[in-house]
């Protein structure tokens, strides 16, 4: 099958041959026509099988022309590197078109933002928050929505966009199509998911949580911090010139810590990107990493799913994630289209539970490595692996209030007065020892 098989409109068919792209992917092929039918849609599908390309072309083909400048498609997404990415897909896609298409996120200038969506668009692409803080603003009209995509939805719920999603739906209208995508679906979102999309049709062009053939994936033992960080430059020197390698660690501080660790070595050639991150900031590292002019990038489980960087030879799980379902997202930044890539995992002794978990979602077992020779390990450990020991008898005691004052001090005299009404009649008896009466 090629796209031509599709029964899409001419200007995306010259769209997409001017772009390279000949023939859809499993879950662009299998989902086109369910949506195209107007059912909500989930569709599952590993990362780097098409998922953006496989809910824009319907979107788009379903498309009618407006001289109303309220957007018609609405496309929610967990990041503002998704945000930017999706917009760049749709541009791309509506050379031959007449589309107007525009992104917001949080973290830049919302007035500029409200300008840009007041001018009119047909395509909105946006983080969940921002999207609600221009609705509720007035500057952003959702009235003409027909079409609902929310990208990496699981992502975009654990983050905690729940309630803004929520709050989002009020300003719908009650007639609309929802695609829904994602690597993988847990239970918790399968059930969000019920109260909201309308006998939903599942396209899954992959099992959820299966290996992918074409990584090589291995672990290698490691105690402790310093001593991944004694592998991880034996490998990033190993590793061959022209090799494009993330890694993952578990949080912004780590990843602060391990950029500081290996930067005077390969100072040339690493970037770092997180959240904390100014916005300009990720998107030159993005940038900088795509153009091969960094070939390391060390970042969080934020950026699996949230960045589009293509020719990713290795992913390096520094730290294992503890949701095996961001293991699987990791390791899909490698091994895309045709080519092949390779997964390294650091393991130590506390991560035998997650461990367990990745293997068992993906039924297949990681195959250990030796620890190269040239690799010195050391048992020192960093202040944030150092156990806490209880001493016996040394429980805290809050201090005794026996003997302790008031809250508050007592009142002066002069703040002790209270309004009353005036009575002469009292007045009279307390002065003269009895009424006075007052003078006709």
């Amino acid at each position: 099958m090629t796209f031509r098989d599709l029964n899409l409109k001419k200007p995306l068919w010259n769209a997409l041959d001017e772009l390279g792209y000949h023939t859809p992917t499993t879950i662009q092929a299998n989902g086109f026509k369910v949506m195209m039918s107007g059912a909500d849609t989930i569709g599952i599908a590993q990362t780097g099988t098409g998922k953006t390309l496989a809910y824009l072309l319907p979107c788009l083909c379903m498309w009618e022309f407006s001289k109303d400048p309220h957007p018609q498609i609405l496309i929610i997404v967990p990041t503002r590197e998704l945000v930017a990415q999706v917009v760049r897909e749709v541009e791309k896609l509506t050379t031959y078109m007449n589309v107007v298409v525009g992104g917001v996120y949080g973290g830049a200038n919302m007035n500029t933002q409200a300008a840009m969506v007041l001018s009119g668009l047909d395509v909105l692409v946006g983080t969940p928050g921002r999207i609600f803080d221009l609705a509720s603003s007035g500057s952003l009209k959702l009235k003409n929505i027909k079409k609902v995509v929310i990208d990496e939805v699981d992502e975009t719920l654990s983050l905690g966009f729940r309630p803004q999603l929520l709050n989002l739906f009020e300003f719908l209208p009650v007639k609309r199509q929802h695609m829904v995508f994602s690597a993988t679906l847990s239970e918790e979102v399968a059930v969000f998911l019920e109260d909201y999309l309308i006998a939903p049709i599942r396209v899954e062009a992959a099992r959820a949580g299966s290996p992918i053939d074409k990584i090589h994936q291995s672990a290698y033992l490691a105690p402790n911090f310093l001593s991944k960080v004694a592998l991880l430059r034996h490998l990033l020197t190993a590793f061959e010139v022209d090799s494009k390698i993330l890694v993952f660690v578990s949080s912004r501080v780590l990843a602060d810590t391990l950029f500081e660790e290996i930067n005077e070595e390969f100072s040339d050639s690493i970037g770092v990107i997180h959240s904390n991150k100014a916005q300009n900031f990720r998107f030159d590292a993005v940038q900088r990493f795509q153009t091969g002019e960094t070939r390391v990038l060390i970042a969080t489980d934020l950026i699996a799913r949230g960045i589009d960087v293509t020719d990713v030879t290795h992913v390096i799980n520094f730290d294992i994630p503890e949701n095996p379902e961001n293991y699987i997202h990791r390791i899909g930044r490698t091994g895309r289209a045709d080519k092949n890539g390779i997964a390294i995992t650091f393991i130590t002794e506390k991560d035998d539970s997650a461990l367990e978990s990745i293997q068992v979602l993906m039924q297949q077992d990681l195959v250990f490595e030796k620890t190269p020779k040239q690799v010195a390990y050391t048992t020192e450990l960093l202040e944030f692996e150092k156990p806490v020991v209880a001493i016996p008898g040394k429980s805290l005691k809050l201090p005794s209030r026996e003997n302790k004052g008031a809250s508050f001090h007592e009142k002066k005299a002069k703040n002790k007065k209270v309004n009353v009404r005036y009575n002469h009649k009292k007045a009279m008896q307390e002065k003269y020892g009895k009424p006075k009466k007052k003078r006709k």
